[in-house]
């Protein structure tokens, strides 16, 4: 490894470092923090997000982000350190570097394709890590003095070398621990869910509903101009399809909507906020750029008396959904024969949702109302969503 090779070797392995280190920040954030937008998200057509949350994101379970990160490390620490003048391994490190770059570009190249020939998008963090990738490969290839066919014979004796060094051991051991925790402790979308997701409806104890009645009664209300149809307790919700937490919401809250299936009394309200400037001026920065047509597929759907079979296929497959998968689901799953004819009408309501939503003062999803009460950020554990149904329901008589 000459003194060149190795800089090259560091540099492009620094730049894919910070990419790839920003993609994890992008797509943690993107888990754990609902309606937040990313600074690579600039369009449709150039997405950060639709990336990260598409099925092409995540590799068993594991961000592709984090993968990134843990290949940049090990490069530079096997340029770094074993590619010193001093080392042993000087001569092998090339070669290391250059079998794994080899699997490192196979891996860029498929998700290469898959984002501009599945997802149709630009993801500029992405890129910059595939070009680190590639420069990594070549680089390493040049300098790379002897046939890869020997390298199995100088793995053993490579690994004497790390065992008689006490610094290269303990980063090494470094390495593997770090790595560990990392894939252990990154958030999942499934993971996330189940932390986000609300308890079980379960009774609260008379101390919780005297204390939550006493924090409900100095809540400010505000006046909501949707019809109550007769009901004395009308809850209110708007959301986002390609929002996590309101997937959460969906699932947590199934229970208290069939508690209620059939009681005139409580009547619970849809109401669509999509994260996106096609159809919500509240969010011209929005990055949920599928969000619009879903929300115009479940309006359509309702005609065809689909529009439950369609929320809940665009709640499951929220990860990968793309404008073009949810006209064709629209079809599929909720019986829209047309589309594009039907999609001014219906994106006309979305846009009627989402301005009432402004009026209302609501900035992110999902955001709940009962009579009035706006309750606070994120998803309200359905117990207490609950005792607050009773609550308004006793102060009706």
């Amino acid at each position: 490894m000459t003194s060149l090779s190795r800089t090259l070797l560091l540099a492009f392995a620094a730049l894919g470092l910070a990419a790839s280190s920003t993609s994890s920040y992008v797509h943690y954030k993107l888990l754990t923090e609902p309606g937040y937008s990313s600074f690579c998200d600039v369009s449709s057509g150039v997405s950060c997000t639709q990336a990260y949350l598409s099925a092409y994101g995540s590799f068993w379970g594991v961000p592709v982000a984090v993968a990134g990160v843990l290949f940049f490390v090990l490069v530079l620490l096997l340029a770094g350190v074993g590619g010193r003048a001093a080392s042993p391994t000087r001569e092998s490190a090339p070669a290391y570097i250059f079998a794994l770059s080899t699997v490192g570009l196979a891996f860029v190249l498929y998700l290469g394709w898959a984002s501009y020939f599945q997802l149709k998008t630009f993801c500029v963090l992405c890129a910059v890590t595939y070009v680190a990738v590639i420069a990594i490969f070549i680089v390493s290839g040049g300098a790379t003095t002897f046939p890869m066919t020997t390298l199995p014979r100088r793995v053993s004796r490579d690994v004497r070398a790390l065992f008689s060094s006490p610094v290269a051991l303990v980063l090494a051991l470094l390495f593997v621990a770090g790595a560990g925790s990392v894939i252990a402790y990154f958030p999942r979308e499934a993971a996330a869910a189940q932390a986000q997701a609300p308890a079980p409806i379960t009774p609260l104890s008379d101390q919780q509903r005297a204390d939550l009645e006493k924090w409900w009664l100095v809540q400010p209300t505000v006046s909501l101009p949707i019809p109550d149809e007769g009901a004395k307790v009308m809850v209110v919700g708007f959301s986002d399809f390609q929002c996590p937490h309101c997937r959460y919401a969906h699932e947590a809250y199934r229970g208290l909507v069939a508690k209620y299936a059939g009681n005139s009394q409580v009547r619970f309200v849809f109401k669509h906020f999509p994260l996106e400037g096609e159809c919500n001026t509240n969010a011209l920065a929005g990055n949920h750029f599928a969000a619009c047509e879903a929300a115009a597929a479940v309006v359509m759907a309702r005609a065809t008396k689909k529009a439950d079979a369609m929320t809940d296929w665009l709640y499951e497959h929220q990860s990968s959904l793309t404008p073009a998968s949810v006209r064709e689901a629209a079809k599929a799953v909720g019986g829209v024969a047309d589309f594009a004819a039907g999609y001014a009408q219906a994106l006309a309501e979305v846009k009627i949702d989402s301005s009432l939503g402004g009026l209302l003062g609501v900035t992110s999803t999902p955001t709940f109302f009962i009579n009035g009460h706006k309750l606070p950020a994120g998803v309200t554990p359905a117990n207490y969503v609950d005792a607050l149904i009773d609550l308004e329901l006793r102060r009706a008589k």
